[in-house]
């Protein structure tokens, strides 16, 4: 079993978090998550749900998977020197990365998604190339695998990744079996984003 360390931080998105999470939940004998924050204690979405984290330092766990979400709250984090410098100590360390909507912007400001594809919430995508625009910024796409590294577009977009790394890990059939168990229908082509003409 892996733990799934999902980084919370006042004003994430509920969804980004809670989507994956019922994904990868469902493979309750694979996966299991763990909710951390910089400082520990009680962490609170842009939607005022409140989880409980466990801070940074004390997490222990190897062979991890790293689950970044992203909404309002990135918008001071990105310029947060001592919370980007634990996140790359984090994702350093991760087996997997996958990161929804903003969070993908988090993880740029470490550096390691130079000269990698990614995407990011098409609403305010114009963004991701003033904040790094050492990545390559793929407009055209539900999610985008670069090795180990797994980002999505907006908020719903999290549980379509989601499913796209379940298929990578244990095949097509186990991904489409938790679509079902959760009866949720499942954008399988990763570059069809039918939001990313909305916002041009």
């Amino acid at each position: 079993m892996k733990d799934v360390i999902t980084v919370l931080y006042d004003d994430f998105e509920t969804l980004d978090v809670f989507g994956p999470v019922e994904v990868l939940g469902t493979l309750a004998d694979q996966f299991n998550t763990v909710f951390a924050s910089l400082n520990g204690g009680i962490v609170r979405s842009t939607q005022n749900v409140p989880v409980l984290t466990v801070p940074f330092e004390e997490l222990n766990t190897r062979e991890y998977i790293l689950l970044i979400p992203g909404g309002v709250g990135t918008r001071l984090l990105v310029k947060d020197g001592v919370f980007i410098d634990n996140l790359h100590r984090l994702a350093d360390n991760a087996e997997f990365i996958l990161t929804v909507c903003t969070g993908s912007i988090l993880l740029s400001k470490t550096g390691m998604l130079d000269g990698k594809q990614a995407t990011s919430n098409k609403r305010v995508f114009a963004w991701t190339g003033v904040e790094s625009p050492a990545v390559n910024w793929v407009k055209n796409a539900r999610w985008v695998r670069a090795g180990t590294i797994y980002t999505s577009s907006g908020v719903s977009a999290g549980i379509d990744m989601a499913l796209g790394f379940v298929m990578d890990q244990y095949g097509r059939d186990t991904a489409l079996q938790v679509a079902r168990t959760i009866e949720y229908e499942w954008r399988e082509d990763p570059i069809r984003d039918p939001f990313a003409e909305l916002y041009r």
